[in-house]
């Protein structure tokens, strides 16, 4: 037992020493280039809406979202979430511009495989929080930020304290039309004391997804209220007379896709070739993730498992592959982190694992988390204010590189981070505010 304490301990040292190597190779090349602009001219409204899949924007009648995009720049074919698509690593890559290894958000909810404590959405201890996100940027050069909701944004980390005018706590009961009201009110403010970047967050149409799948009427119905709002958020822009002199970004963390039974693996199908005992098991569906205790080598169970689903005599066996994390395909940027679990397994489009028959929920609803190659989990990307193009299309492009294009348009210097130099530019209009 002493041994195994002891093999235990110099694993975890080993993983926190790759870690934190791997976080000194982001490098500083990667810090967008200082833009010198009047930045006291310029301000960025960052909107998420959780769960907007590319193409909701044409479900329904949406002209506000659609004056936006032909007034501005939008990525054509989407905007592309962070591997796993999930929303907590994905808002805070989007305000970072860091993969979920590197900011150390890997997942909605973790443990820590050295300590043993445990994330929760709800956690806002700095320890689990790393890289810079902007409104910490913004703060640390001298400018205002306020931030409505944002994943991360009531961690109090470096120089940003969560101010109470400009960071309230997490209330869902708050409408999406008081979030407008609150940003329309810190714009009203007086020049010195107004925000250079206000980030707000909307929950749906995440929810109605998850319920009822990406094509039921209540998504519809979501998408229609989520345009009425922006409509607001226009209007009062308007009736201050600062539309055309303030950067509108409005984006989303993934898509969604529908999901139901007869796709569903189980895990238990695979006991003839290996047993999956439940504890083992950190998450599973869209996300399975899985740490064998000390002593059960993970290659084995990884090669077992993997055998048994290409053995045709497992339900769906076909749409699941098991990995050891360090042989994930290197495009999901999805190893470098000592809190990610040993074994991942990557899902089909649209299927869900059980541990157990019995445990088998007959629903057909939706989901995401899944590979970030898949067409479904692209969310939207549109831009609109004095930096941004008129009715300008760009290539659809990573949610990394978002962190980039505010520290430009603001005229920051942002923080190392695993966008590239050179995007902010390729988006970006050079015609002054």
């Amino acid at each position: 037992m002493a041994f195994s304490n002891l093999t235990s301990i110099v694993k975890s040292l080993i993983f926190l020493i790759l870690f934190f190597i791997s976080l000194t190779s982001i490098s500083s090349a990667n810090t967008p280039p200082l833009i010198r602009r009047k930045k006291n001219q310029d301000v960025v409204i960052l909107i998420s809406c959780d769960g907007f899949r590319f193409g909701y924007q044409h479900k329904t009648s949406t002209p506000n979202i659609h004056r936006l995009i032909q007034e501005g720049t939008e990525a054509e074919t989407g905007l592309i979430p962070a591997f796993p698509t999930i929303t907590f690593p994905n808002h805070y890559s989007i305000v970072t511009g860091l993969y979920p290894p590197y900011h150390g958000i890997i997942n909605n909810y973790f443990p820590d495989p050295v300590t043993g404590d445990y994330f929760t959405t709800r956690n806002h201890d700095p320890k689990w929080w790393l890289g810079e996100p902007i409104w910490q940027t913004v703060v640390d050069q001298g400018y205002n930020a306020a931030v409505i909701f944002w994943p991360g944004s009531e961690v109090t980390k470096g120089s940003w304290t969560c101010p109470k005018q400009f960071c309230p706590n997490y209330n869902e009961s708050v409408t999406f039309e008081q979030r407008v009201d609150s940003i329309l009110g810190y714009l009203d403010l007086p020049k010195k004391q107004r925000p250079a970047f206000i980030g707000v967050y909307f929950s749906d149409p995440d929810s109605q997804g998850h319920n009822v799948g990406p094509d039921h009427p209540s998504i519809t119905d979501a998408v229609a209220h989520i345009d009425s709002v922006i409509g607001r958020l226009i209007d009062g822009l308007e009736e201050r007379g600062i539309f055309d002199k303030v950067n509108v970004i409005m984006l989303g963390d993934h898509g969604m896709v529908g999901t139901c039974d007869k796709r569903v693996i189980f895990l238990d199908d695979l006991s003839p070739w290996v047993t999956v005992e439940s504890e083992w098991v950190v998450s599973t569906s869209p996300l399975l993730a899985i740490t064998p205790p000390d002593g059960v080598s993970a290659t084995e169970i990884v090669s077992k498992m993997n055998e048994a689903l290409n053995s045709g005599k497992v339900e769906n066996g076909d749409y699941l592959k098991m990995y050891l994390k360090e042989d994930l395909p290197e495009r999901l940027h999805y190893a470098a982190s000592y809190r990610i679990p040993p074994i991942i397994g990557m899902l089909g489009e649209g299927y869900t694992v059980e541990l157990k028959r019995s445990e088998s929920k007959k629903e057909c609803a939706g989901a995401h988390g899944y590979d970030n190659a898949f067409f479904s989990m692209r969310t939207i990307f549109m831009g609109r204010g004095p930096r941004f193009a008129h009715g300008r299309k760009v290539p659809s492009f990573k949610n990394v590189e978002v962190y980039n294009v505010i520290a430009s348009i603001l005229g920051l210097n942002g923080a190392p981070n695993n966008g590239s130099e050179s995007f902010a530019n390729s988006i970006l209009s050079n015609k002054e505010a």
